[in-house]
């Protein structure tokens, strides 16, 4: 009988193997017989995991997220507000993607081409991952960070979309060099669409009505003063004719 532990130790060997190989040699061109020699086993030990290179490659995602989405559950229990949350999984994202290219290859430049990949349990797993970004954006609305006419799916696709954008461009031209320089930059970006504004500042507004004081010690009315005071208005009531 296999030991339950050694199964899954030398299934995961397999799976990273055939990461390495389908991100640096391409899925097309890349053979079982590749991944056999990178995962230091014979052709027929692949064949006891996976029936296809197709299956190998459909596996590929599925444990991964699911680790990276209990990570990432994990640390945003200890995250206050919905904008500090939208931030750190801006960040797993970017630090994920940047410390596993080989990972963001084969995720970025060949699964996200492959229709077959949607009908998957695997792809599932990925599909679920996002939803923390749902439920993060109606945290945000249901305390009154976020604005009541926020669409949350519309907030998971501008982060989403902005990241496989930056990491297929990083993948293919080395730019930029660092992707978590955006972290900030596109955390504001969308906190600034969706944050719910602050009410303007009040006004306190005191009036006070004291005499004004003639140039002869009495107090006289001011508009009466500016009566006097306009040449004008003595030629026009027959004053001084």
């Amino acid at each position: 009988m296999v030991n339950p532990s050694r199964w899954e130790a030398r299934k995961e060997q397999i799976l990273k193997a055939a990461e390495r190989i389908f991100a640096r040699k391409g899925f097309p061109e890349a053979t079982i017989s590749d991944v056999a020699k990178e995962a230091g086993v014979s052709d027929a030990t692949i064949y006891e995991y996976f029936s296809s290179k197709e299956e190998l490659l459909f596996s590929i995602p599925g444990e991964t997220t699911r680790k990276g989405k209990e990570m990432l559950e994990f640390h945003l229990n200890y995250v206050r507000g919905a904008a500090n949350k939208l931030r750190s999984i801006i960040y797993h994202y970017l630090w994920f993607y940047q410390n596993h290219p080989d990972y963001a290859s084969v995720a970025m430049l060949i699964l996200k081409q492959n229709r077959k990949f949607l009908e998957t349990e695997a792809y599932q797993v990925v599909r679920e991952g996002s939803r923390i970004i749902l439920r993060v954006v109606e945290e945000g609305i249901a305390s009154g960070e976020f604005r009541q006419d926020v669409n949350p799916y519309l907030v998971r696709s501008v982060i989403l979309g902005t990241i496989e954008h930056m990491v297929i461009r990083w993948l293919l031209h080395g730019s930029p060099k660092d992707l978590l320089w955006a972290v900030d930059p596109l955390t504001d970006l969308v906190i600034q669409g969706i944050r719910k504004a602050s009410p303007p500042p009040g006004w306190n507004l005191r009036i006070s009505l004291e005499p004004d004081v003639c140039p002869g010690g009495d107090a006289t009315d001011a508009s009466a003063l500016a009566v006097e005071s306009n040449p004008q208005h003595r030629s026009s009531s027959g004053e001084g004719s």
